[in-house]
């Protein structure tokens, strides 16, 4: 069959739109391109909310987002290129996850959707108006899913979990500063 249905315009649109937000928010970080701050000022904010070094988390997730997107966008290595949105988006959501879920009081609700249809495009495939499918799904085998998804949610982990153990050295160091105080003011 070779006439296209609806669910391979739905994938289309759902890759084109993900898949262009993506890439932009990447072009924001790596070039400076749509308001963005480059490396430079993305890398100053990286540091700022515990991705460190700065410059290179701006790197990754800045690769992650516009590499991944376009990748999604053009539907080719999608279970890699949505893998790699996907943990851009939990890095993301790292971030904004104590403000709450809500996008308008700083919450996780933006990063958590892209980081869904990216995942939700890699488990599902591209649709038949992709290059993966022009290309035989080459790089689009069926095991390439969960070893995109697994390796990438194992890196993720660990990059999230170095940036909270970060943010908690200094809680955890003033702690210990007031509990060495006390107990000199009483004696011990």
């Amino acid at each position: 069959m070779t006439a296209f249905d609806r669910r391979d315009v739905g994938l289309l649109l759902l890759r084109l739109g993900a898949g262009g937000v993506l890439a932009a928010h990447g072009a924001q970080k790596l070039l400076g391109w749509f308001g963005g701050h480059g490396i430079e000022g993305t890398g100053q904010f990286m540091e700022s909310v515990g991705y460190a070094p700065g410059r290179a988390s701006a790197t990754a997730a800045g690769l992650a987002e516009a590499g991944g997107g376009t990748l999604l966008a053009l539907g080719l290595a999608t279970p890699a290129a949505g893998a790699a949105a996907a943990g851009a988006m939990a890095g993301a959501a790292a971030v904004h996850a104590p403000n709450g879920f809500f996008n308008q009081e700083g919450g996780y609700e933006y990063a958590a959707t892209l980081g869904l249809a990216a995942t939700g495009l890699a488990v599902t495939g591209p649709g038949r108006l992709s290059l993966d499918h022009a290309l035989g799904h080459a790089l689009d085998r069926g095991w390439m899913v969960p070893a995109a998804l697994g390796a990438t949610a194992a890196v993720t982990a660990m990059v999230v979990g170095a940036r909270n153990r970060r943010l908690r050295k200094p809680e955890q160091d003033e702690a210990a500063a007031g509990f060495d105080a006390q107990a000199s003011l009483s004696g011990e």
